[in-house]
């Protein structure tokens, strides 16, 4: 089931993908990815067509830097004005980007307050407008991110398959949940499979993925190809793993000393990007608790994480609780 994918003019050798993640997937985060994975592609951050029009172009650097290290990446875009969107496509393509994607599944009420995100579900006429801006405004292959209809009252799923075909997307990206519905609910693969059937172009699978019996989960949906989210956090070897056991061929987890160093790394290049230290330290207290995974005192290392103010500080903590 591991195989190239094609996505509308671009091919990729495998179809394996990091996805988004709001305030995590920036370059340096990628990178760590690239270098120990090799994925089809990774993914930005969620950017906001307003960052990208209105905002000076060091304010967008977290969003839109990229690495030379990196592979292809996605640029996920958000937003409901076409004429935005339009523009915002425009700049990313400028950018570099090798895809571009529209947030359709944010579940956030501010995102959904402003008519982005999920609750653009339920509004098909503006959503066929979104895509015809992303298609009429890049060369490179554009797609959606959706979540499904669940058990919900919300009955969108034909229609968005409807759209989907009408408005000629290169590809589509489903999370296999309702937007009103958090990670205890099972990922819904019957309804991404629902996609795969239903439409003529690739369908990427996002949920839940995290070890080989989820992804085995995923493909039987007969998904093109599958998103890894969160598990990828602190994880930067996950997909290169799976590919292994995938073919049946061993893979060595890292030693709990190299994930720290991995941890410190992700934090520097951060302020480095960032060109801030105390706001890389913010950004790393979110996800210390991933790197801290294989640490029987994981707990405490987060706890001791949030108390840092200083990368030296960090490096001090690395040194006690990621060495043997």
């Amino acid at each position: 089931m591991i195989a190239p994918l094609t996505l509308g003019n671009k091919s990729f050798p495998v179809n394996i993908i990091q996805g988004p993640l709001a305030g995590v997937s920036c370059a340096p985060f990628r990178l760590l990815t690239w270098e120990y994975s090799e994925p089809g592609f990774t993914c930005t951050e969620m950017i906001s067509c307003k960052t990208l029009i209105h905002q000076p172009k060091l304010a967008q650097q977290r969003y839109i830097a990229k690495d030379p290290g990196e592979g292809p990446v996605c640029f996920q875009l958000s937003g409901n004005d076409p004429v935005e969107l339009a523009q915002a496509t425009q700049i990313a393509t400028e950018a570099g980007a090798d895809l571009i994607d529209l947030n359709c599944g944010c579940p956030v009420k501010k995102i959904r307050s402003r008519g982005a995100g999920s609750s653009l579900l339920t509004h098909s006429n503006k959503l066929y407008n979104l895509i015809q801006a992303m298609k009429q405004n890049t060369h490179v292959p554009v797609s959606i991110k959706i979540r499904v209809e669940g058990s919900s009252d919300e009955k969108f799923n034909h229609e968005i398959v409807k759209i989907v075909t009408e408005a000629g997307l290169d590809f589509l990206i489903v999370h296999g949940r309702h937007w009103t519905e958090h990670y205890e609910t099972p990922c819904r693969h019957d309804q991404i499979q629902y996609f795969v059937e239903q439409l003529n172009i690739p369908v990427i699978g996002n949920g839940d993925i995290a070890n080989l019996d989820s992804l085995n989960k995923m493909f039987a949906t007969g998904c093109a190809g599958v998103m890894i989210g969160r598990a990828g956090v602190g994880q930067p070897w996950l997909i290169r793993k799976l590919i292994s056991e995938m073919q049946g061929k061993p893979f060595d987890i890292p030693h709990h000393s190299d994930i720290g160093k991995m941890f410190i790394r992700h934090v520097e290049q951060l302020a480095h990007l960032l060109n801030n230290e105390k706001f890389a330290i913010l950004q790393a207290r979110k996800f210390a608790k991933y790197y801290a995974r294989p640490l029987q005192s994981r707990m405490n290392f987060a706890a001791a994480v949030n108390e840092c103010e200083t990368i030296e500080k960090l490096q001090s903590l690395c040194n006690e609780y990621f060495t043997p």
